[in-house]
């Protein structure tokens, strides 16, 4: 299966180096491989995959992440879900 992709350059996912801890809570819970952890430092490696549904930023212990979960592909995705319709992205 092809991965997802929305438009690029708009996804509203945002990560502050300096807050993170480099846990890897956010790699676990992301369905996309957005993210990566590499020698203790998380890093965005895919932002374009990004379906902005916040899950990353919920679990992130140390508040690092941030994103408008559910104002891109996610959204799109159910509301055409919601109206019968196939994916959007």
């Amino acid at each position: 299966m092809a991965r997802l992709r929305y438009l690029p350059n708009v996804v509203t996912l945002a990560l502050d180096d300096e807050k993170c801890v480099g846990c890897g809570m956010c790699a676990l819970v992301c369905p996309h491989a957005v993210f990566a952890v590499e020698n203790g430092q998380t890093r965005i490696v895919d932002r374009d995959a990004c379906m902005e549904c916040g899950a990353c930023a919920q679990n992130c212990p140390a508040e690092a992440l941030s994103v408008r979960a559910g104002v891109g592909c996610a959204a799109a995705v159910l509301s055409r879900r919601l109206r019968g319709a196939g994916p959007a992205c």
